[in-house]
């Protein structure tokens, strides 16, 4: 069995080494190896350009933001809001939790006006991981100290011409019993520093104060308006929300971070389908051009293969032959495209920089993006599926013109 495989091979690679092959069949199976290599390569940095997209997600936008939240249902709030939490706490699915109040307002500050999300929170509870990502440790120890201090998006500092220092009026909606509105309920806060990290939808309508002043202002009589919920594993955390909030001992709004934050995950996972879909397409068009490559072989070589056949060859041996001359195509392509794709993945976030030098350009705004350069993440899944799917094609594209091969009859070729 081990002969005949060798004898396949070594067939096969004079075939392929033959001089007397055509130069238009040289070009189509050149081109079928570069065609291999270039979807190989375009692949693998694609796919890693998404995972790294993911890993950000989950280090640094869901690092800051809560993956879920309980909001009370009745005005005043969670009842025994501590006891609640000390308990939750023993969930060992649940990283941490902590109090939270939010309110939807208006910030002015010179004439100028904005909206914004304002929530209350204690920073006793607060992640030094959390701090680290959204402030300068000077600025939050300043609102630590400072009860009526307020952090601020640099979005909205930015849009106000607001800086550390100044203060600034907050414009809270009110509505009387009669369900007719009053005027707006105004709060004068200090401005202790700058909070964000990164893009427009957050940055922009960020606002940080302390909770007992925002419960102050909301009414909430129990200390917090609900609870907001960190996991090991966020991605789980629509399904955590919900069991925790059916559990919970009064009626509450769940929310996570999905349905306020999970377009971005959703475009990711979309664009990593339509990469798979588009650049097997791009592999398997390059996989037609081994068949090409191959039945021009097997016309050019048809007075060899009867020799070999009289000479005793069996069916399977000419298969075997042709389906590894294929297959060298597919090998080298796809070895050349997948070393190629992760150095190049492996070197992206410099490349992408060099170029924004070189150019002039800037890729990915921090302004506008969660994160300011081009992430990358090799995965070994990614290779290996990208591999096996450049090889399989390779494969499936060799059985037409190797079963030809064996299918030509002797007689009827050697006899003119």
């Amino acid at each position: 069995m081990n002969g005949n495989w060798r004898l396949s091979s070594q067939l096969a690679w004079r075939f392929r080494r033959s001089r007397g092959q055509s130069g238009f069949t040289s070009f189509i199976s050149a081109s079928s190896t570069v065609g291999i290599a270039l979807g190989c390569c375009v692949m693998i940095l694609l796919l890693s350009v998404m995972n790294g997209f993911e890993r950000e997600l989950k280090d640094r936008l869901l690092a800051v933001l809560p993956h879920g939240e309980l909001l009370a249902v009745a005005p005043e709030g969670i009842s025994d809001w501590r006891r609640q939490l000390e308990q939750l706490q023993e969930d060992s699915r649940v990283a941490y939790v902590a109090p939270v109040t939010k309110m939807a307002a208006m910030l002015q500050s010179a004439g100028k006006m904005n909206a914004v999300q304002v929530t209350g929170i204690d920073p006793g509870f607060t992640r030094p991981s959390r701090i680290s990502l959204m402030t300068d440790p000077q600025q939050w120890q300043q609102f630590e100290l400072q009860p009526n201090g307020i952090l601020l998006g640099r979005g909205i500092m930015k849009k106000l011409g607001v800086e550390v220092g100044q203060k600034v009026q907050l414009l809270m909606p009110q509505q009387s019993d009669s369900q007719s509105f009053k005027p707006p309920k105004s709060v004068w806060f200090d401005v202790v520093g700058a909070a964000g990290i990164g893009g427009e939808l957050i940055d922009n309508h960020l606002a940080l104060v302390h909770l007992s002043k925002a419960s102050e202002i909301l009414g909430v009589t129990s200390g917090a308006q609900g609870l907001e919920f960190g996991f090991a594993d966020p991605f789980r955390a629509p399904f955590l929300m919900r069991e925790l909030g059916m559990a919970f001992e009064q009626y509450v709004y769940i929310s996570d971070w999905t349905r306020t934050h999970g377009h971005l995950y959703q475009d990711i996972k979309l664009v990593r389908a339509v990469v798979y879909l588009v650049l097997t397409l791009l592999i398997a068009v390059a996989c037609f051009n081994i068949v090409s490559t191959l039945v021009m072989a097997v016309n050019e070589k048809r007075r060899e293969i009867a020799m070999l056949k009289t000479m005793g060859a069996k069916d399977n041996l000419i298969i075997r032959a042709f389906m590894l001359q294929g297959l060298f195509n597919g090998l080298i392509g796809t070895a050349f495209g997948v070393s190629a794709g992760l150095l190049l993945a492996w070197q992206l976030s410099f490349l992408a920089k060099a170029l924004e030098r070189l150019a002039g350009i800037t890729l990915l705004s921090g302004d506008i993006y969660f994160i300011d350069f081009l992430p990358s993440q090799i995965h070994l899944t990614d290779v290996v599926v990208t591999t096996c799917i450049a090889l399989g094609l390779s494969t499936v594209a060799t059985l037409y013109p190797a079963i030809k091969a064996a299918r030509i009859e002797p007689a009827k070729v050697l006899g003119h």
